[in-house]
């Protein structure tokens, strides 16, 4: 199905399904757009811009999300947090008279119970392990253990170090398991970058 969404399209902050983004909102036109939101059904679409720049084309893919928490500051800004809930496909971009942009989008139809294989889990966390040790990250695994695979993929996926093409390529990721295997690819390319080396990157 399609539906009608107001676009928030911000370099680097890329929203996963089941997953929580922090948003401070000060502009005028997103504040309007969050205003607007709140009177209607919570929602609001995250989507990176191709380029940095105002009024740049867009990346295909996005993920919508709900706004949860909020806070209203009496300047007008806004404290929230958004709660990604499904993945989208851009289908065109809308001519509107808001000063936020809007789009026409495809909502992804996913397998919610899609689940890795005891192998698949057992190598990702291996090399997630080795990751966070080559980068100084402190993890606590015991809890990382109890996460049920879509979380801990999509978790994973949205707070790891990567460049904004290297995110981006995870949330087109078609599946589960094909988002797994791209953020191994990831963990073990990242990985290699020596703390006396250029920050490496993929685009």
């Amino acid at each position: 199905m399609t539906k009608r969404l107001p676009i928030f399209p911000l370099t680097g902050a890329v929203l996963f399904p089941g997953m929580q983004l922090p948003l401070h909102i000060f502009e005028p036109r997103y504040r309007a757009m969050v205003g607007d939101a709140l009177i209607r059904d919570r929602l609001i679409a995250m989507i990176q811009p191709q380029r940095p720049i105002e009024g740049a084309p867009l990346f295909e893919v996005g993920c919508v999300g709900r706004i949860g928490e909020i806070q209203a500051m009496d300047d007008g800004r806004y404290n929230l947090i958004l709660q990604g809930t499904a993945r989208f496909r851009l289908v065109r971009e809308l001519e509107v008279t808001t000063a936020y942009r809007q789009v026409e989008a495809e909502i992804f139809d996913e397998d919610e119970d899609e689940t890795l294989t005891h192998a698949q889990r057992g190598g990702f966390e291996r090399e997630a392990r080795h990751f966070a040790d080559s980068q100084g990250y402190s993890v606590d695994w015991d809890s990382v253990e109890r996460l049920d695979d879509r979380s801990l993929i999509n978790g994973v996926s949205q707070i790891a170090p990567f460049d904004p093409a290297s995110k981006q390529a995870l949330l087109e990721a078609e599946t589960l398991t094909d988002r797994c295997e791209l953020l191994v690819q990831l963990m073990q390319f990242y990985g290699r970058h020596d703390g006396g080396e250029e920050i490496v990157t993929l685009q």
